[in-house]
Protein backbone atom coordinates (compact mmCIF):
# COMPACT_ATOMS: atom_id res chain seq x y z
CA UNK A 1 0.00 0.00 0.00
CA UNK A 2 3.27 2.11 1.01
CA UNK A 3 4.50 1.83 -2.40
CA UNK A 4 1.00 2.33 -4.37
CA UNK A 5 0.86 5.72 -2.77
CA UNK A 6 5.01 6.31 -3.51
CA UNK A 7 4.29 5.61 -7.21
CA UNK A 8 0.92 7.61 -6.79
CA UNK A 9 2.77 10.39 -5.10
CA UNK A 10 5.56 10.04 -7.82
CA UNK A 11 2.99 10.29 -11.33
CA UNK A 12 1.23 13.22 -9.24
CA UNK A 13 4.28 15.31 -8.89
CA UNK A 14 5.32 14.62 -12.20
CA UNK A 15 2.22 16.40 -13.78
CA UNK A 16 1.97 18.98 -11.51
CA UNK A 17 6.04 20.04 -13.09
CA UNK A 18 5.31 23.68 -14.15
CA UNK A 19 5.46 23.37 -18.14
CA UNK A 20 8.46 24.91 -19.56
CA UNK A 21 8.76 27.82 -21.84
CA UNK A 22 9.78 25.59 -24.59
CA UNK A 23 7.03 23.31 -24.51
CA UNK A 24 5.05 26.91 -24.85
CA UNK A 25 6.26 27.59 -27.69
CA UNK A 26 6.16 24.34 -29.47
CA UNK A 27 2.38 24.13 -28.43
CA UNK A 28 1.59 27.99 -30.01
CA UNK A 29 3.96 27.02 -33.25
CA UNK A 30 1.47 24.17 -33.93
CA UNK A 31 -1.95 26.38 -32.89
CA UNK A 32 -1.03 29.20 -34.58
CA UNK A 33 0.42 26.75 -38.09
CA UNK A 34 -3.17 25.48 -37.54
CA UNK A 35 -5.18 28.64 -37.14
CA UNK A 36 -3.58 30.75 -40.31
CA UNK A 37 -5.68 29.88 -43.54
CA UNK A 38 -8.90 30.25 -41.71
CA UNK A 39 -7.98 34.08 -40.48
CA UNK A 40 -5.84 34.96 -43.24
CA UNK A 41 -9.97 34.28 -45.39
CA UNK A 42 -11.63 36.11 -42.83
CA UNK A 43 -8.95 39.39 -43.16
CA UNK A 44 -9.80 39.18 -47.29
CA UNK A 45 -13.68 39.48 -46.14
CA UNK A 46 -13.05 42.21 -43.71
CA UNK A 47 -11.38 44.09 -46.37
CA UNK A 48 -13.25 43.91 -49.05
CA UNK A 49 -16.36 44.74 -46.59
CA UNK A 50 -15.15 48.06 -44.80
CA UNK A 51 -17.20 49.68 -42.26
CA UNK A 52 -16.71 53.16 -40.50
CA UNK A 53 -16.44 53.88 -37.08
CA UNK A 54 -19.54 52.96 -35.16
CA UNK A 55 -21.37 51.36 -38.01
CA UNK A 56 -18.80 47.68 -37.82
CA UNK A 57 -22.17 45.88 -37.75
CA UNK A 58 -21.09 43.24 -40.48
CA UNK A 59 -17.90 42.84 -39.10
CA UNK A 60 -18.97 42.49 -35.74
CA UNK A 61 -21.49 40.11 -36.42
CA UNK A 62 -18.51 37.74 -37.95
CA UNK A 63 -16.28 38.67 -35.29
CA UNK A 64 -19.01 37.47 -32.19
CA UNK A 65 -19.79 34.45 -34.61
CA UNK A 66 -15.95 33.03 -35.00
CA UNK A 67 -15.40 33.86 -30.98
CA UNK A 68 -19.17 32.06 -30.26
CA UNK A 69 -17.86 29.08 -32.30
CA UNK A 70 -14.84 28.92 -29.82
CA UNK A 71 -17.07 28.20 -27.02
CA UNK A 72 -15.97 31.43 -24.95
CA UNK A 73 -18.70 34.05 -23.70
CA UNK A 74 -19.46 37.20 -25.67
CA UNK A 75 -20.45 40.29 -25.01
CA UNK A 76 -22.17 42.14 -28.35
CA UNK A 77 -23.18 46.05 -28.63
CA UNK A 78 -20.47 47.64 -26.56
CA UNK A 79 -19.85 51.41 -27.29
CA UNK A 80 -22.62 50.64 -30.14
CA UNK A 81 -20.86 47.79 -32.33
CA UNK A 82 -17.72 46.39 -29.95
CA UNK A 83 -17.41 42.87 -29.23
CA UNK A 84 -16.09 41.19 -26.09
CA UNK A 85 -15.40 37.99 -25.76
CA UNK A 86 -13.92 36.12 -22.25
CA UNK A 87 -11.88 32.88 -22.73
CA UNK A 88 -11.61 31.19 -19.59
CA UNK A 89 -8.36 28.66 -18.96
CA UNK A 90 -8.62 24.88 -17.07
CA UNK A 91 -6.33 26.31 -14.65
CA UNK A 92 -6.20 28.95 -12.12
CA UNK A 93 -4.21 32.57 -13.02
CA UNK A 94 -4.74 36.33 -13.69
CA UNK A 95 -6.89 38.00 -16.44
CA UNK A 96 -5.16 39.53 -19.61
CA UNK A 97 -7.14 41.71 -21.52
CA UNK A 98 -5.80 42.34 -25.57
CA UNK A 99 -7.64 44.77 -28.30
CA UNK A 100 -7.98 45.10 -31.35
CA UNK A 101 -9.78 48.16 -33.65
CA UNK A 102 -11.75 47.25 -36.08
CA UNK A 103 -12.91 50.20 -37.78
CA UNK A 104 -12.35 51.35 -41.81
CA UNK A 105 -11.80 54.96 -43.12
CA UNK A 106 -13.42 57.03 -45.65
CA UNK A 107 -10.50 56.53 -48.65
CA UNK A 108 -10.75 55.32 -52.03
CA UNK A 109 -8.23 52.43 -52.24
CA UNK A 110 -6.03 52.06 -54.94
CA UNK A 111 -4.22 48.99 -54.26
CA UNK A 112 -3.27 45.88 -56.69
CA UNK A 113 -4.55 43.26 -53.68
CA UNK A 114 -7.66 40.78 -55.43
CA UNK A 115 -9.31 41.63 -52.72
CA UNK A 116 -9.45 45.54 -52.65
CA UNK A 117 -12.51 47.31 -51.53
CA UNK A 118 -14.56 49.10 -54.40
CA UNK A 119 -17.50 49.77 -51.89
CA UNK A 120 -18.79 53.42 -51.23
CA UNK A 121 -20.70 55.35 -48.60
CA UNK A 122 -21.90 58.71 -47.77
CA UNK A 123 -20.11 60.34 -45.38
CA UNK A 124 -20.27 64.04 -44.03
CA UNK A 125 -22.80 64.54 -46.76
CA UNK A 126 -20.23 63.45 -49.34
CA UNK A 127 -19.76 60.03 -50.96
CA UNK A 128 -16.86 58.63 -50.28
CA UNK A 129 -14.90 55.18 -51.22
CA UNK A 130 -14.21 53.04 -47.64
CA UNK A 131 -11.05 51.13 -47.37
CA UNK A 132 -8.90 49.73 -44.23
CA UNK A 133 -6.43 52.19 -45.32
CA UNK A 134 -5.01 51.92 -41.45
CA UNK A 135 -4.24 47.97 -40.97
CA UNK A 136 -7.20 47.39 -38.47
CA UNK A 137 -8.53 44.29 -40.88
CA UNK A 138 -5.18 43.05 -40.15
CA UNK A 139 -5.64 43.70 -36.34
CA UNK A 140 -8.72 41.61 -36.44
CA UNK A 141 -7.29 38.72 -38.32
CA UNK A 142 -4.84 39.01 -35.74
CA UNK A 143 -6.89 38.84 -32.57
CA UNK A 144 -9.09 36.03 -33.98
CA UNK A 145 -6.32 33.87 -34.62
CA UNK A 146 -4.79 34.75 -31.34
CA UNK A 147 -8.13 33.65 -29.99
CA UNK A 148 -8.53 30.78 -31.95
CA UNK A 149 -5.04 29.51 -30.96
CA UNK A 150 -5.36 30.34 -27.35
CA UNK A 151 -9.13 28.03 -27.38
CA UNK A 152 -7.53 25.23 -28.46
CA UNK A 153 -4.79 24.97 -25.89
CA UNK A 154 -8.09 26.03 -23.35
CA UNK A 155 -6.72 22.60 -21.66
CA UNK A 156 -3.02 23.86 -20.54
CA UNK A 157 -3.88 27.78 -20.47
CA UNK A 158 -3.88 29.76 -17.21
CA UNK A 159 -5.92 32.17 -16.06
CA UNK A 160 -8.51 34.15 -18.18
CA UNK A 161 -8.10 35.95 -21.46
CA UNK A 162 -10.60 39.42 -22.50
CA UNK A 163 -10.76 40.08 -25.99
CA UNK A 164 -11.94 43.42 -27.07
CA UNK A 165 -12.78 44.12 -30.91
CA UNK A 166 -13.24 47.64 -30.61
CA UNK A 167 -14.90 50.18 -32.86
CA UNK A 168 -14.18 53.56 -33.58
CA UNK A 169 -10.51 53.79 -33.36
CA UNK A 170 -10.19 56.88 -35.70
CA UNK A 171 -13.09 58.56 -33.85
CA UNK A 172 -16.61 58.35 -33.98
CA UNK A 173 -19.43 60.16 -36.37
CA UNK A 174 -19.93 63.81 -34.91
CA UNK A 175 -22.08 64.15 -32.22
CA UNK A 176 -21.64 60.92 -31.36
CA UNK A 177 -19.38 58.98 -28.79
CA UNK A 178 -17.51 55.90 -29.14
CA UNK A 179 -14.52 53.80 -29.14
CA UNK A 180 -12.23 52.73 -26.20
CA UNK A 181 -13.24 55.77 -23.95
CA UNK A 182 -17.12 54.71 -24.66
CA UNK A 183 -16.39 51.11 -24.25
CA UNK A 184 -14.80 51.52 -20.80
CA UNK A 185 -17.77 53.17 -19.60
CA UNK A 186 -19.48 50.65 -20.75
CA UNK A 187 -17.73 48.15 -18.86
CA UNK A 188 -15.37 46.59 -21.05
CA UNK A 189 -12.97 45.67 -18.01
CA UNK A 190 -15.62 45.28 -15.22
CA UNK A 191 -16.27 41.54 -15.68
CA UNK A 192 -14.06 40.50 -15.75
CA UNK A 193 -10.73 43.28 -14.67
CA UNK A 194 -7.93 42.17 -16.58
CA UNK A 195 -4.31 43.18 -14.59
CA UNK A 196 -2.89 44.06 -18.14
CA UNK A 197 -3.75 45.32 -21.66
CA UNK A 198 -2.20 44.64 -24.85
CA UNK A 199 -2.31 45.36 -28.54
CA UNK A 200 -0.36 46.61 -31.66
CA UNK A 201 -0.74 48.25 -34.93
CA UNK A 202 0.12 47.44 -38.50
CA UNK A 203 2.59 49.13 -39.42
CA UNK A 204 3.63 50.27 -43.23
CA UNK A 205 7.24 51.66 -42.87
CA UNK A 206 8.42 47.79 -41.30
CA UNK A 207 8.68 44.64 -43.49
CA UNK A 208 6.85 41.47 -42.30
CA UNK A 209 8.53 40.00 -39.30
CA UNK A 210 9.74 42.56 -37.38
CA UNK A 211 7.77 44.08 -34.64
CA UNK A 212 8.64 48.06 -32.97
CA UNK A 213 8.20 48.76 -28.97
CA UNK A 214 9.80 50.60 -26.74
CA UNK A 215 9.42 51.32 -23.04
CA UNK A 216 7.82 54.59 -22.49
CA UNK A 217 5.91 56.92 -24.85
CA UNK A 218 4.91 54.99 -28.34
CA UNK A 219 2.30 57.46 -29.92
CA UNK A 220 0.98 61.22 -28.58
CA UNK A 221 -1.68 62.84 -27.12
CA UNK A 222 -3.94 64.11 -30.15
CA UNK A 223 -5.48 67.35 -29.40
CA UNK A 224 -7.60 68.71 -31.77
CA UNK A 225 -8.59 72.55 -31.78
CA UNK A 226 -10.78 75.05 -33.10
CA UNK A 227 -10.38 78.60 -33.58
CA UNK A 228 -12.63 81.04 -34.58
CA UNK A 229 -11.30 85.00 -35.33
CA UNK A 230 -13.95 87.68 -35.97
CA UNK A 231 -13.04 91.20 -37.80
CA UNK A 232 -15.06 93.46 -39.31
CA UNK A 233 -17.02 93.25 -42.68
CA UNK A 234 -16.37 95.30 -45.83
CA UNK A 235 -16.06 95.68 -49.24
CA UNK A 236 -12.68 94.13 -50.71
CA UNK A 237 -11.98 97.49 -52.56
CA UNK A 238 -12.36 99.33 -48.98
CA UNK A 239 -10.21 97.33 -46.79
CA UNK A 240 -9.77 100.40 -44.60
CA UNK A 241 -13.07 100.24 -43.38
CA UNK A 242 -12.92 96.79 -42.50
CA UNK A 243 -10.73 94.55 -39.44
CA UNK A 244 -9.89 92.04 -42.00
CA UNK A 245 -9.81 88.57 -40.42
CA UNK A 246 -8.34 86.69 -43.26
CA UNK A 247 -4.71 88.49 -42.45
CA UNK A 248 -5.23 88.15 -38.85
CA UNK A 249 -5.71 84.41 -39.25
CA UNK A 250 -2.97 84.50 -42.18
CA UNK A 251 -1.02 85.84 -39.12
CA UNK A 252 -1.75 83.41 -36.72
CA UNK A 253 -1.14 80.54 -38.73
CA UNK A 254 2.53 81.76 -39.29
CA UNK A 255 3.32 82.44 -35.46
CA UNK A 256 1.68 79.24 -34.78
CA UNK A 257 4.25 77.41 -35.92
CA UNK A 258 6.86 78.91 -33.60
CA UNK A 259 5.63 77.04 -30.98
CA UNK A 260 7.32 73.84 -32.53
CA UNK A 261 10.16 75.83 -33.50
CA UNK A 262 11.01 78.59 -30.56
CA UNK A 263 8.63 77.01 -27.42
CA UNK A 264 9.25 73.36 -27.49
CA UNK A 265 12.73 71.47 -26.46
CA UNK A 266 14.40 70.89 -29.59
CA UNK A 267 14.64 67.55 -28.65
CA UNK A 268 11.46 66.75 -28.00
CA UNK A 269 8.84 65.26 -30.94
CA UNK A 270 6.01 67.24 -30.76
CA UNK A 271 3.44 68.85 -33.86
CA UNK A 272 1.18 71.94 -34.33
CA UNK A 273 -0.82 71.78 -37.62
CA UNK A 274 -3.23 73.81 -39.12
CA UNK A 275 -5.51 71.39 -41.22
CA UNK A 276 -8.38 73.80 -41.99
CA UNK A 277 -8.80 77.81 -42.64
CA UNK A 278 -11.90 78.85 -43.78
CA UNK A 279 -13.73 81.66 -44.42
CA UNK A 280 -14.99 83.84 -46.88
CA UNK A 281 -18.14 84.14 -49.22
CA UNK A 282 -17.03 86.20 -52.62
CA UNK A 283 -13.54 87.49 -53.75
CA UNK A 284 -14.62 90.99 -53.10
CA UNK A 285 -15.97 90.77 -49.58
CA UNK A 286 -13.64 90.89 -46.69
CA UNK A 287 -15.74 88.33 -44.57
CA UNK A 288 -16.99 89.27 -40.77
CA UNK A 289 -14.94 85.76 -39.35
CA UNK A 290 -12.35 82.73 -40.38
CA UNK A 291 -12.37 79.28 -38.68
CA UNK A 292 -9.29 77.33 -37.82
CA UNK A 293 -8.86 73.82 -37.36
CA UNK A 294 -5.87 71.31 -36.20
CA UNK A 295 -4.52 68.99 -34.26
CA UNK A 296 -1.80 69.22 -31.66
CA UNK A 297 0.81 66.22 -30.92
CA UNK A 298 3.01 65.92 -27.88
CA UNK A 299 4.34 63.78 -25.47
CA UNK A 300 4.04 65.29 -21.96
CA UNK A 301 1.17 66.73 -20.08
CA UNK A 302 3.19 70.09 -19.16
CA UNK A 303 4.19 70.62 -22.60
CA UNK A 304 0.46 70.23 -23.99
CA UNK A 305 -0.65 72.87 -21.35
CA UNK A 306 2.31 74.94 -22.61
CA UNK A 307 1.55 75.00 -26.39
CA UNK A 308 -2.50 75.82 -25.56
CA UNK A 309 -1.17 78.70 -23.20
CA UNK A 310 0.87 79.91 -26.09
CA UNK A 311 -1.88 79.52 -28.79
CA UNK A 312 -4.02 81.81 -26.84
CA UNK A 313 -1.48 84.42 -26.55
CA UNK A 314 -1.10 84.27 -30.49
CA UNK A 315 -4.51 84.60 -30.99
CA UNK A 316 -4.90 86.92 -28.15
CA UNK A 317 -2.19 89.00 -29.34
CA UNK A 318 -2.79 89.14 -33.33
CA UNK A 319 -6.49 89.87 -32.90
CA UNK A 320 -6.03 93.01 -30.29
CA UNK A 321 -3.24 94.21 -32.97
CA UNK A 322 -5.42 94.21 -35.50
CA UNK A 323 -8.96 95.10 -34.16
CA UNK A 324 -10.42 91.67 -33.64
CA UNK A 325 -11.56 89.21 -31.68
CA UNK A 326 -10.82 85.19 -30.99
CA UNK A 327 -12.45 82.16 -29.32
CA UNK A 328 -10.22 79.19 -29.44
CA UNK A 329 -11.19 75.90 -27.59
CA UNK A 330 -9.69 72.33 -27.37
CA UNK A 331 -10.94 68.76 -27.31
CA UNK A 332 -7.97 66.66 -25.36
CA UNK A 333 -9.01 63.40 -27.52
CA UNK A 334 -6.68 61.23 -27.02
CA UNK A 335 -4.03 60.47 -24.06
CA UNK A 336 -0.44 59.57 -24.49
CA UNK A 337 0.27 55.74 -25.51
CA UNK A 338 2.82 54.60 -23.34
CA UNK A 339 4.34 50.74 -22.47
CA UNK A 340 4.27 50.60 -18.57
CA UNK A 341 8.07 50.46 -17.72
CA UNK A 342 7.76 46.84 -15.76
CA UNK A 343 5.40 45.11 -18.20
CA UNK A 344 7.89 46.12 -20.71
CA UNK A 345 10.70 44.97 -18.71
CA UNK A 346 8.74 41.75 -17.95
CA UNK A 347 7.67 40.84 -21.88
CA UNK A 348 10.21 42.00 -24.18
CA UNK A 349 11.97 38.80 -23.93
CA UNK A 350 9.07 36.95 -25.21
CA UNK A 351 8.95 39.33 -28.16
CA UNK A 352 12.67 38.14 -28.93
CA UNK A 353 12.04 34.49 -28.35
CA UNK A 354 9.20 34.52 -29.96
CA UNK A 355 10.80 36.27 -33.50
CA UNK A 356 14.62 36.52 -32.69
CA UNK A 357 16.60 39.32 -31.48
CA UNK A 358 17.56 41.31 -34.89
CA UNK A 359 13.37 41.33 -35.69
CA UNK A 360 12.28 43.09 -32.50
CA UNK A 361 13.65 46.90 -32.87
CA UNK A 362 13.62 49.74 -30.72
CA UNK A 363 10.48 52.56 -31.98
CA UNK A 364 11.10 56.12 -31.80
CA UNK A 365 8.07 57.80 -30.76
CA UNK A 366 5.51 58.35 -33.40
CA UNK A 367 2.99 61.79 -33.31
CA UNK A 368 0.17 59.30 -34.76
CA UNK A 369 -2.48 59.04 -31.69
CA UNK A 370 -4.18 55.66 -30.30
CA UNK A 371 -6.96 55.26 -28.31
CA UNK A 372 -5.69 51.64 -26.90
CA UNK A 373 -3.87 54.64 -24.23
CA UNK A 374 -7.36 55.01 -22.99
CA UNK A 375 -7.30 51.20 -21.79
CA UNK A 376 -3.72 51.30 -21.27
CA UNK A 377 -4.46 54.30 -18.43
CA UNK A 378 -6.67 51.58 -16.62
CA UNK A 379 -4.28 49.08 -16.00
CA UNK A 380 -0.77 48.61 -17.22
CA UNK A 381 -0.19 48.45 -21.31
CA UNK A 382 1.96 46.84 -23.73
CA UNK A 383 1.60 48.38 -27.23
CA UNK A 384 3.82 47.35 -30.17
CA UNK A 385 4.17 48.19 -33.91
CA UNK A 386 3.93 45.04 -36.64
CA UNK A 387 5.82 44.81 -39.64
CA UNK A 388 3.00 44.97 -42.69
CA UNK A 389 5.04 45.29 -45.09
CA UNK A 390 5.82 42.70 -47.95
CA UNK A 391 9.35 41.62 -47.79
CA UNK A 392 11.28 43.49 -50.90
CA UNK A 393 7.43 45.43 -51.74
CA UNK A 394 6.03 48.97 -50.85
CA UNK A 395 3.16 50.32 -49.33
CA UNK A 396 1.71 53.33 -49.13
CA UNK A 397 1.91 55.08 -45.82
CA UNK A 398 -1.46 54.99 -43.32
CA UNK A 399 -4.88 56.71 -43.77
CA UNK A 400 -3.76 56.99 -47.77
CA UNK A 401 -5.53 55.21 -51.10
CA UNK A 402 -1.77 52.93 -51.38
CA UNK A 403 -1.73 51.64 -48.21
CA UNK A 404 -1.51 47.94 -48.24
CA UNK A 405 -0.87 45.44 -45.61
CA UNK A 406 0.34 41.70 -46.92
CA UNK A 407 -0.96 38.88 -45.68
CA UNK A 408 2.19 37.20 -44.45
CA UNK A 409 1.67 39.66 -41.54
CA UNK A 410 -1.01 38.00 -39.73
CA UNK A 411 1.06 34.76 -38.49
CA UNK A 412 3.73 37.23 -37.21
CA UNK A 413 1.47 38.82 -35.12
CA UNK A 414 -0.29 35.81 -34.14
CA UNK A 415 2.71 33.99 -32.96
CA UNK A 416 3.70 37.11 -31.04
CA UNK A 417 0.74 38.03 -29.40
CA UNK A 418 -0.18 34.52 -28.51
CA UNK A 419 2.98 33.67 -26.50
CA UNK A 420 2.74 37.38 -25.11
CA UNK A 421 -0.44 36.29 -23.25
CA UNK A 422 0.62 32.92 -22.81
CA UNK A 423 3.32 34.05 -20.47
CA UNK A 424 1.87 36.90 -18.95
CA UNK A 425 -0.71 34.46 -18.06
CA UNK A 426 2.26 31.86 -16.74
CA UNK A 427 3.91 34.56 -14.76
CA UNK A 428 6.59 34.56 -17.08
Amino acid sequence: MTDRLSRLTLVLALFAQPVTAQQNDARVTAAVARVIPAVTEIRHKIHQNPELGNRETETAALVAKHLRSLGMEVRTGVAYTGVVGVLKGARPGPTVAVRADMDALPVTEDTPLPFKSTKRTTYLGQEVGIAHACGHDIHVAVQLGVASALASMKDQLRGTVVFIFQPAEEGPPPGEKGGAKLMLEEGAFDSPKPGAVFGLHAWADMEVGVVGVAPGPMLAAAEGFDAVIRGKQAHGALPHLSSDPIVMAAHAVTMLQTIRSRNMNSMEPGVVTVGIFRGGERRNIIPAEVSLQGTVRTFDMSTQEMVERRMHEILKGVTEANGGTYTLSFDRAYPLTANDSALYRRMHPTLVRALGPANVVRSSPTTAGEDFSFFANKVPGFFYFLGTKKKGGSSGGHHTPTFQADDSAIAVGVRAMTMLLVDYLAGG
